[in-house]
C-alpha cells in the first residue's frame, strides 16, 4: 500500500508540472503574439518615404525595443507642407505596450492633418495637444515638430516635454539647443508652445532623436546627448552623408543599456563634401 500512494503522488506531481509547463508556454506564445502586433502597428504606421528637395537630405534609423513587452510608441515622421517646406515631427508615448503603439498612430496622424491647417510648430503643437485631450485617453506623448525651409534653411521648432535636439555646422561647432519647451501633449489644456527659430548652415546638420537613444540604465541623458553632439560634430567636418550620421547615432544607442525603442532623425544641408 505506501509504494502504491507513492507511486500516486509522483503521477499527480507530474500531472501538475505538465499542466504548469504548458501555462508557462501558454503565456509564453501570447507574450510573443503580443510583442510581434505591437511592432507590426509600429512599423505599420511610420513613413514608408521621406520628402526630398534640393540640397536637404533626411535620414531616419528606427530600433523598436524587443525585450519582453517593451515595444513602445517611439516615432518619426517627415512630411511636405503646402507652402513648399518640410514637417518634421518625433516622439515618444508613455507606456510600453500595444495600447502605447495604437496612441503614437493617433498623434502622428493628428500632427499630419493639423499640420496642413497650420504648419506654425507651437500652433500646431497647441492643437494637437487639444485633440488628444478630446479622445479622452489616459497616455500621453512627448514631441518636437520642426518647420524647415529647404531654400534658407531655416528651422522653426516646438517641443512638447521632448529632449532638445543636437546640432552641428561644418566650421567644426557643435551642441544641444537651449530653447524653452512646453508641457507634453495630453496632459493640460490650453498650453502654449514657444517657437525658436534656428539656421541649418551650408554642411550643417541637426539631430532629432527620441531618449531611448541617450538615457538608459548604463548612461545618463547629458552624457548620451554628448555622445551624439560629437558624432554629429566629426559627421560635418568631414562631410560625412546624412545615413551615415543616423547609422553611427543608432549604433551609439547600444551604449545606453536601455530596453526602449530608439528613434533618429537626421537632417543635412548641402556642403563642399558628399551629403545625402
Amino acid at each position: 500500500m505506501p509504494r502504491k500512494r507513492s507511486t500516486d503522488d509522483g503521477d499527480e506531481l507530474l500531472a501538475r508540472l505538465g499542466s504548469l509547463t504548458a501555462q508557462a508556454r501558454e503565456r509564453a506564445e501570447l507574450q510573443r503574439t503580443q510583442v510581434e502586433l505591437a511592432i507590426a502597428l509600429q512599423r505599420g504606421m511610420l513613413p514608408r518615404d521621406l520628402p526630398s528637395a534640393p540640397g536637404l537630405h533626411l535620414a531616419v534609423r528606427y530600433a523598436p525595443a524587443c525585450y519582453g513587452l517593451n515595444v513602445g510608441g517611439d516615432w518619426y515622421d517627415a512630411f511636405p507642407l503646402p507652402d513648399g517646406r518640410i514637417g518634421l515631427s518625433i516622439g515618444d508615448v508613455q507606456g510600453h505596450n500595444i495600447e502605447a503603439a495604437a496612441f503614437m498612430g493617433q498623434v502622428r496622424a493628428g500632427l499630419r492633418a493639423l499640420a496642413f491647417a497650420t504648419g506654425e510648430p507651437g500652433e500646431l503643437l497647441a492643437r494637437t495637444n487639444d485633440l488628444l485631450l478630446s479622445l479622452g485617453s489616459e497616455l500621453f506623448a512627448t514631441c518636437t515638430f520642426v518647420r524647415v525651409d529647404p531654400a534658407t534653411g531655416v528651422l522653426e521648432s516646438a517641443r512638447a516635454g521632448h529632449i532638445p535636439f543636437v546640432w552641428a555646422t561644418a566650421d567644426g561647432k557643435s551642441g544641444v539647443v537651449d530653447d524653452e519647451g512646453g508641457p507634453p501633449l495630453g496632459v493640460q489644456r490650453g498650453v502654449e508652445y514657444p517657437v525658436a527659430r534656428h539656421r541649418l548652415t551650408t554642411g550643417g546638420l541637426c539631430v532629432l532623436l527620441t531618449d531611448g537613444v541617450v538615457e538608459g540604465p548604463s548612461l545618463d541623458v547629458e552624457a548620451g546627448l554628448d555622445q551624439v553632439v560629437r558624432l554629429a560634430g566629426i559627421a560635418a567636418v568631414a562631410g560625412l552623408e546624412s545615413q551615415a550620421l543616423a547609422a553611427a547615432v543608432i549604433k551609439g544607442a547600444e551604449s545606453v543599456g536601455h530596453e526602449d525603442d530608439a528613434a533618429v532623425l537626421v537632417v543635412g544641408l548641402d556642403g563642399p563634401g558628399p551629403r545625402r
